[in-house]
């Protein structure tokens, strides 16, 4: 898919569930390229993102967590807040779950160039219907395992 048509379909998602995000240079280097978080807003530099699907998995540092944390998420989430660490599995599902419903391929998100050799192994689980993270994003009160809002389907998008 054409990586403006990729990057439309993120950014439309992103403004219908009114998750922050400003186009704008980012000077420093980050910790994935074109990419930062500040005070809650993911900052987006198009002239240095490298993988428009790494956008979805950002957004969902700061979609997990709660409302009231977002303001201070910075940089990145888990170096600077260890506690967070735990929500890199809720993440990795719910950038899952945003990329079928605006139907992006899952290679978008979870590109071989990422995910330190384990791309391919978390595109056969979600592919498979093996929702590792699932029980994370049920206590977070985002998806059901069954009924209405089955997963991949969510009943929200952002953490209260």
């Amino acid at each position: 898919m054409d990586r403006e048509v990729v990057l439309m379909k993120i950014f439309d998602f992103l403004e219908e569930i009114q998750l922050p995000f400003t186009l704008n240079e980012i000077g420093d280097d980050t910790f994935l390229p074109g990419i930062q978080i500040k005070k809650g807003v993911l900052q987006i530099d198009l002239e240095k993102l490298k993988y428009p699907g790494d956008l979805l998995h950002e957004a969902g540092h700061i979609a997990v967590s709660c409302s009231t944390d977002r303001e201070s998420l910075n940089d990145n989430i888990i170096e600077n807040n260890s506690e967070k660490a735990g929500d890199e599995m809720a993440v990795l599902i719910w950038s899952f779950a945003a990329a079928q419903k605006i139907g992006l391929e899952t290679e978008v998100v979870f590109h071989d160039k990422g995910y330190k050799g384990e791309a391919k192994w978390l595109r056969e689980q979600f592919e498979s219907g093996k929702y590792i993270g699932l029980p994370l994003l049920q206590w977070m009160g985002l998806a059901d395992a069954e009924g209405e809002h089955a997963f991949p389907k969510m009943k929200t998008w952002l953490r209260e």
